[in-house]
């Protein structure tokens, strides 16, 4: 049986790949042109552009709308400390990452009814946060509160609670209770999107539900990470058995 012979752009990919790890294209270097590319392996530019969706979806190479094709850097991890928020312990002698906040009033619907248990359409703060450093995105977090508990100027552009969202912290007062699930599936197209890695790139997702005292859930986060640039960390307490104690 006569083995099967690579297709051109898995060839290409093969030489780029092999350029970028060698250290001939550095990290963070700029790739040529598409077309640059393209006339100098002597193919097309659809070829050219599956050759480079190859080492994209390997975290090779990311595509920066309007500026090109980048060899991506090393990725830094941030640690993720459940029920607190993110850290990033190794910026001591480095650029730390920058958070980019937006706040909006919207109406509970959907999954959010369910996440916060209140009515559709109950009125309810949206914390958007992206984290990144320098063009490399490393994190995404959608934080709601219902409306009433948010504090007054907290949806204003310099609001109070602006250091706690920028480290996807709870923003709530604290809460009696966090319960976090934690899943990793493929990314959706625009997290894909938003966050530069392939559709086949595994994120860890995180979705931290806070209650108060009385069981009413005070916030609800929606946190994506690319699964290569965070760790996670849970803590578990062990509790006593009360009727064991009393024996």
């Amino acid at each position: 049986m006569i083995g099967s012979v690579p297709s051109r752009h898995h060839e290409i990919a093969e030489d780029l790949r092999h350029q970028i790890t060698t250290g001939r294209i550095k990290p963070g270097e700029r790739l040529p042109s598409e077309a640059g590319l393209a006339d100098r392996y002597k193919v097309s530019t659809v070829t050219l552009r599956r050759a480079l969706a190859v080492l994209q979806g390997e975290g090779l190479v990311e595509k920066i709308h309007g500026r090109g094709n980048f060899v991506r850097r090393p990725p830094r991890k941030i640690l993720y400390v459940g029920g607190w928020g993110t850290l990033d312990p190794w910026t001591a002698a480095e650029t730390a990452l920058s958070v980019t906040v937006r706040t909006n009033t919207v109406p509970a619907h959907g999954h959010l009814t369910t996440l916060l248990s209140v009515p559709t359409g109950s009125l309810l703060a949206e914390f958007l946060c992206t984290s990144h450093e320098g063009e490399s995105p490393h994190g995404l977090a959608r934080i709601y509160i219902p409306r009433d508990l948010v504090p007054a100027g907290v949806l204003d552009d310099e609001f109070s609670l602006r250091e706690t969202a920028t480290r996807f912290a709870v923003l709530s007062s604290p809460p009696a209770v966090v319960r976090e699930t934690v899943s990793a599936r493929p990314p959706s197209p625009d997290e894909a999107s938003a966050l530069r890695i392939g559709s086949t790139v595994a994120v860890l997702a995180i979705t931290r539900i806070a209650t108060d005292t009385t069981g009413r859930v005070i916030e609800a986060a929606l946190l994506v990470f690319p699964g290569d640039r965070v760790d996670a960390v849970f803590t578990t307490h062990s509790v006593t058995d009360e009727r064991q104690k009393q024996r």
